[in-house]
This record gives structure tokens, sequence and C-alpha cells, in this order.
């Protein structure tokens, strides 16, 4: 934006919704919905016509989006027959809100994708449901809840997923418990099983039991708590067992988090150990390599864990690049273990970022879906994936010439999958290209990387003038229902060597409504992340999930209705090495919403009290926008100003919308005047679902 450092410094509009619906997981494909919960399946019946003549029969509704998502790490890898770990994605995709249901589906021999919608309840106490090769059994957003019971997976079952879901209350009021084996996920001789995003809580056994030769199997973003047994691997004197887990949030458990007994390979990365203090639960152990297991262990971090790395005589543990905060006793490493990209790919995030990547990310999502719109692809229309690849492998070498390959108009989802590299190019979707996925290949968000380096001061080569602030942008996303997931996207731009022009220099621009940012990252410096609308009087609203947004001044910024859900915001030092900056400049127009930052993290290296959370921006000095952000339910570190709103351009910020809502951490504060706190009562209208209305962003 063209925002000088005395005037308003971009131009912000608003945008009218209320937030409250999260979105979640992975993938690429169609949704169709038809269901209370917009899931499709054979739950949804067709109704009698008006005359009461029976309704023609519904065509097969397509596979909703994450049905099509596949495992990572060990789950990934082809073996014992297997391809992969893809679950019921090749099945019909069905809803059940009965225990009848459930077991009929999870017991069957052909595929399902299995949605719970519902809460259901588990008779008699502690049953495990059986589930055959070839399910995927994920929860309808966060409702769908397992109580009472758990899964099975017995001896040679395969491709199975578990996903979204919670698990709970087995437990039968005894803390160490040994008489009752009431586990929420235990398999015996199973292979290539995901288990992935589920909150699995007080069970009366252990919370996931990988035993007797189960193997290629994956954890990954979940939340297991409250209980005494986290989670067993072993039960055999063979080691074949291999195991991947990463980015689970483990807090208030005892032992086996996880005790790994006789595996082959364990690769665990990116957990979150964490033991509060005063707490009615002390940690015995964190995580615990045995008999003859080779374990590598990186980039995790452990919070006031007792005894946080143990290892047998006999067993490997090798130790990376993890992070110790108030631990206590044994640390152990030692023997040789393994390279696990010899299997598959991956990259770890730091080990100082896991903490809050995992508060805000892990466990079940939201609901995904999308209603129905004019605009709407139609239910069941092909998607087409537009692959591009650097070295020639894909159709296309650079992203912008598949987008420009996409027909104007199109009415279904286009896929542009990137392949792993870096792209040096700036991209624009155009406003005429609806319904285009842009979508990272490969395992990580950092493995497909877009960069650009240009500035509003620029001028652009053809000599037409300055690039001005949107026009800086290395991707500009100009058409509606639109997504871009599972990249890096930078702006490379050196303020330090052209202190003589203007320093805004957008890495990612959204000027158009129901767009879906999920699993980026975003880099920059100033102006990183531009939100804004195709036009004043139109509607822009843009949900950003499961995200990285990095930069100093006014980095999250514009009119769009723009919703920030479980994802982490890095403030960084300027280009001297000074720490002072803004996090968001919204110019929200009268009578809309504008930015909510919602069960996330403002985190960064720099110094203490040195970042307001925004300011407000009034574009060229118009008196008649509003800006508003709100940020509730968040984690603020220390960097954050103890008054975390300031002016801009000569307008009083108390004039505008600013708030906080039961926000933590250390740069938390208060309600003052110079800090205002919503009530509880003005906090229901600010909501997800407030923000977006009729919109449920839904991946595709």
């Amino acid at each position: 934006m063209n925002r000088s450092r005395s005037t308003a410094r971009h131009r912000r509009r608003r945008t009218a919704w209320t937030v409250g619906v999260p979105l979640a997981l992975t993938a690429a494909g169609v949704m169709a919905y038809g269901t209370a919960f917009g899931l499709p399946g054979e739950a949804a019946r067709p109704q009698a016509s008006a005359a009461g003549a029976p309704a023609p029969a519904a065509a097969p509704a397509a596979a909703p989006a994450w049905a099509t998502a596949v495992a990572d790490g060990f789950a990934s890898v082809d073996a014992l027959g297997q391809k992969g770990t893809y679950g019921g994605r090749d099945g019909r995709t069905v809803t059940v809100r009965t225990l009848a249901d459930l077991e009929k589906y999870a017991t069957a021999p052909e595929p399902y994708v299995i949605v719970v919608a519902g809460t259901i309840t588990v008779n008699p106490v502690g049953r495990e449901i059986k589930v055959a090769s070839d399910k995927t059994i994920i929860g309808s957003g966060t409702a769908g809840h397992i109580v009472g019971g758990g899964f099975f997976l017995g001896p040679g079952v395969h491709n199975v997923i578990i996903r979204n879901l919670t698990i709970r209350d087995t437990y039968q009021g005894v803390w160490n418990d040994k008489e009752h084996d009431f586990d929420a996920v235990q398999m015996d001789g199973a292979h290539h099983v995901w288990i992935d995003h589920n909150d699995l809580r007080h069970m009366a056994d252990g919370l996931i039991d990988v035993r007797k030769d189960s193997t290629y199997v994956t954890v990954s973003w979940n939340r297991l708590s409250n209980g005494n047994k986290a989670f067993g691997i072993g039960w055999t004197p063979q080691v074949v067992t291999d195991i991947t887990i990463h980015h689970n949030w483990l807090r208030e458990t005892e032992q086996r988090n996880p005790s790994t007994d006789n595996a082959a390979r364990a690769h665990l990365y990116n957990n979150y150990l964490q033991d509060d203090p005063g707490t009615a639960v002390t940690s015995a152990y964190g995580n615990y390599s045995r008999g003859a297991t080779r374990m590598l262990l990186e980039n995790s971090y452990f919070q006031g864990v007792n005894n946080p790395v143990v290892k047998d005589a006999t067993a490997s543990l090798v130790q990376r690049g993890n992070v110790f905060s108030g631990t206590r006793g044994r640390n152990e490493s030692g023997g040789t273990a393994f390279d696990p990209r010899s299997s598959y790919p991956y990259t770890p995030d730091r080990a100082a970022d896991v903490p809050a990547l995992l508060r805000s990310g892990a466990g079940p999502r939201a609901s995904l879906g999308t209603t129905a719109t004019a605009t709407a692809p139609r239910a069941g229309a092909a998607v087409t994936t537009l692959t591009v690849a650097k070295d020639g492998s894909g159709a296309y070498r650079t992203v912008q010439a598949a987008v420009d390959a996409v027909p104007a108009d199109n009415p279904a989802r286009v896929v542009v999958s990137v392949r792993p590299g870096t792209y040096r190019e700036t991209v624009v979707i155009p406003a005429d290209k609806p319904h285009v996925t842009l979508q990272g290949a490969g395992a990580s968000r950092k493995d497909t990387v877009i960069v650009y380096g240009n500035a509003a001061g620029m001028t652009r080569p053809d000599g037409s003038g300055p690039y001005g602030t949107p026009g800086s942008a290395t991707l500009a996303v100009r058409s509606d229902d639109s997504q871009v997931r599972n990249l890096t996207v930078t702006n490379d731009f050196d303020e330090a060597r052209h202190q003589d022009i203007a320093q805004q220099a957008v890495a990612l621009l959204t000027a158009a409504d129901r767009i879906v940012l999920d699993g980026v990252i975003v880099n920059g410096d100033q102006d990183t992340l531009e939100l804004e609308t195709a036009a004043k009087d139109r509607p822009g609203r843009v949900y950003v999930t499961n995200s990285y947004v990095t930069g100093n001044v006014d980095f999250v910024f514009g009119r769009a209705t723009a919703v920030i859900d479980r994802s982490v915001i890095t403030v960084k030092k300027r280009w001297n090495g000074t720490s002072a900056g803004y996090v968001t400049a919204p110019s929200t127009p009268a009578g809309r919403k504008g930015i909510l930052i919602h069960r996330s993290a403002v985190t960064g290296d720099v110094a203490a009290g040195s970042f307001f959370l925004g300011r407000n921006w009034h574009p060229g000095g118009d008196p008649a926008v509003d800006p508003q952000t709100t940020v509730r339910d968040t984690s603020l570190s220390a960097a954050v100003r103890s008054t975390p709103w300031t002016d801009m351009g000569g307008f009083s910020w108390k004039g505008d919308r600013f708030a906080e809502y039961r926000n933590t951490g250390p740069g938390a504060g208060g309600a003052s005047g110079d800090r205002p706190q919503l009530t509880d009562a003005q906090a229901a209208d600010q909501e997800v679902r407030d923000w977006l209305g009729d919109w449920v962003p839904a991946l595709s």
C-alpha cells in the first residue's frame, strides 16, 4: 500500500462479516454438500417432491477434498503390497451419527470415507470398534466425538486413516488402570495407518497403542492429554515397526510419551511435551527408546517434563535440535540412528516455533465445506490438475504459465500442482479465472517456494511508473473462490539497499471473495500480506489457517474481512536491526468486519514491548472508514507492547474498532482505557462465523 510514514499507510477497506468456522486438513478435489453438516453421504436421503412422488435418485457425491488426502512419513512408504496410505479415498462417502452405522461401515469389506457428524456414545463402555482395511474415518469439523470407546485395527488391517475426531472418556476411576484395556486407538499387527488431527483424552488405558509388529504408521498433529499412559509402541520381541510421530501435543500425561520398544525405525520430530506445574498429573518420563529401538528425535520441545529423554542401554537414540525448558532428570542419547529421507521427504519446523504452532494447529479442525452460491462449481464437476515442474517433468515450467492455461470463467475447480523447487517469478490469478487452487506438491510447505523482490517504489520494466503497493506482490489472487495451499510465498526485496524508494513490498495479495490460504508461509518485511476486495463496494472474505505470516511494518493489512485462525504471526527486526513495528493495519469500510486473529500466536525474536498489534489506516485521510482488528484466544509473546494499539495518519485508534479477548502469554494484559477487552456478550458476536457469514471455507 502506498502509505507514507506520517499519513495513512495502506489502502484499507472494510467488509461486514462475522467469523465462526475454521477449516482443516488437506487435499485436492471437489466438495459436494447435502446434509446438515455440509457433508455428502448415504445419510442424506432424497426428499419427496412437492407432489408426493419420490425424488429421482441422487447422483453419486464427489469425494470431499480432504478425502483425497494421503499420509506422510512412514505411512506414505510403498511396502507390503500397499502403495502409501489413502484410506477410503476410492470408495463412497457416508455420514454416520449412530454407533450401528459407524460399525456397519467401519467393518465393511469395501472402501469408505466415513464422516462422523455428531457425538456417538459407545455401549458398553470400553468397546473397541473394529476397523477393516481401506477406511477413512473423519470427524465433521469439531462435531465428531467418540465417547466411551475407541477403535481396534487387527492383524493384517491396512490402509486406514483416522482423522479429526475427539475420542474420549473410557476412564474407570483408577489412574494407573491395569484391568481395563480401553484405548482410543489400538492396533495389533496392522500396517499403513495414519492417525491425524485428533483429540485423544481421558481413557482408561493408553490413548494410542501400536502393538505386535504394526508398521508403516504415521501419527501427526494430535492432542493427547489427561491420561496416565499416552502412547505405547511395542509388545513384541520382533524389531520390525517403522513409525513417524510428528507435530503432536502431549500435555498432562504421566508415562508413555511415547514409550517405544523394539521399533526398527522411530522418527520423532516437532512434538511438544508439556508438564504444567501445580497440576494433578506429574510426568514420569518423556520420550523413551527401549529394547532394540533405533530412534531419531529432532526439533521437539520439552517443557517442564521429568526425565525428558530416556534410553535403554540396548537402544539407540540420536537427538538433533531439541529444546528443553524447565526439565529435570535423565536426558540421554547414544548409538546410531537412520536417515528418514531415504524413505520419505520431510522438512522439520524450528523447535522454538513448536509450542505456538501446536497450540494453534493440533487437534480437530472445524468443518469444511461451502454453501451453495451462484458461482460455486457444480457438485460432481471434474477437477482438472495442471502440473508445474522446473525440470520440465510437468506440463509447465512456470507457475504463471499454468495459470495462463486455465480457461476464462472456468466452471469447475482447477488445481495448479507445483512440484518442489524455488520459482523466481511473479504470479497473478486474474479475476476471470475463479475456482483455482494453487498447491505445493511437496511433503512440506517449505518445499515449494514462489519468490520475487518487487517494491512499491520500483519502476516497472516498461517504464509506465512505479509498481505501487498492490503491484509489488509476488503472488496476487484476484479471482473468487480460489485457494493457496502448502507452499511458501516470499517477497525478498532488500530494504537496506533501497532506502531511496517506497519500501512496501507485498508477498501475497488477495483482492477477491471467498479466498482460502491454508498451510502456507508468507514472508516479507513491510506489507507482507495484503487483504483487499475487488472494489470498495464488493465483499472480500479471506480465511487463513494453519499458516505462518512474517513481517515488521503493517504486515497484515487491507480492507477485506479476514480471519487468521490457528496460525503463527512472527514479528521480525527491521533492516537495520531495530525492533519496532505493527502487526495489522486495517482499513475496514464502515459496517463491515475487519481483521480477526483467532486461536493463533504472535511471537518473534525482537525486543520486549516493541510491537503494536495494530494501527488504524484511513487511506487518503478518509474519515468514513472504520478500521477493525480483534485479537482473541491468542498467545501473545513479550514482543507485544502493553499498550498494543496506536494512531495512524492523524486518526485516533480509539475512534475505530480495536479489542482483545481472552489472550494469554507474557504480552497479554488486562482491560484498561488503552487496552479494550471484549465482554463475554460482545465476544459472542465476534466469532469466526460472524466474520464469514454464509460462507463455510472448504479445501478443494
